[in-house]
């Protein structure tokens, strides 16, 4: 089966439409994993459940510009990223709505540990992921794959073509950075 999402993908990149439909079958349950794995980590009352996110991501992935897919390691990749691109998108459209209210902050588990305690929000950790990316794009796309899209060292390396030492040394690294400015940020009063 993987091999046949590989040869879909590259079907789809060299324009073939049929095969997304062909595709989705294949990849559905996995990515509505994906989705439901970044729904526990949001507020109990969220508005987005993960069939809505799966099929959010689904309509940003087929309107969006001609990708060149490796393989389904690639794709689920790029799936969590539009899918985090989803739930941030959201949190700010939020967070604008609320007009200088509180704001309870959005909680992701896993960033949590990244931010070094609770208050951590999904806008935040962007933010953060935004200007890691200006100073070391690698470290901030390890971020990626890693902690949105659920990779594995050995996969992220994959993706990168980088060993899986270096994903390591770059995943500890950031990890140290991101918790640093998210903690400046939350000292700051943001």
């Amino acid at each position: 089966m993987p091999g046949e999402v590989t040869q879909l993908l590259r079907a789809w990149s060299e324009g073939d439409h049929g095969a997304l439909d062909k595709l989705m079958p294949l990849v559905y349950q996995e990515l509505y994993l994906l989705a439901r794995r970044y729904m526990f980590q949001e507020r109990a009352d969220h508005t987005l459940s993960p069939t809505t996110l799966v099929n959010e991501a689904y309509l940003r992935l087929v309107d969006s510009a001609q990708v060149s897919w490796q393989d389904r390691t690639h794709f689920l990749a790029v799936c969590a990223q539009v899918m985090r691109r989803i739930l941030v998108d959201w949190a700010r459209t939020r967070q604008a709505r609320k007009r200088g209210g509180e704001v309870r902050p959005l909680e992701l588990q896993e960033a949590l540990a990244v931010a070094g305690g609770p208050g951590a929000d999904l806008v935040a950790v962007d933010d953060a992921l935004k200007a890691l990316a200006v100073m070391d794009p690698r470290k901030s796309q390890v971020v990626e794959l890693r902690f949105f899209g659920g990779l594995s060292a050995k996969e992220t390396g994959e993706v990168l073509k980088v060993s899986t030492e270096t994903v390591l040394r770059d995943w500890k690294l950031a990890k140290s950075w991101l918790r640093r400015e998210l903690s400046k940020e939350k000292s700051d009063g943001g």
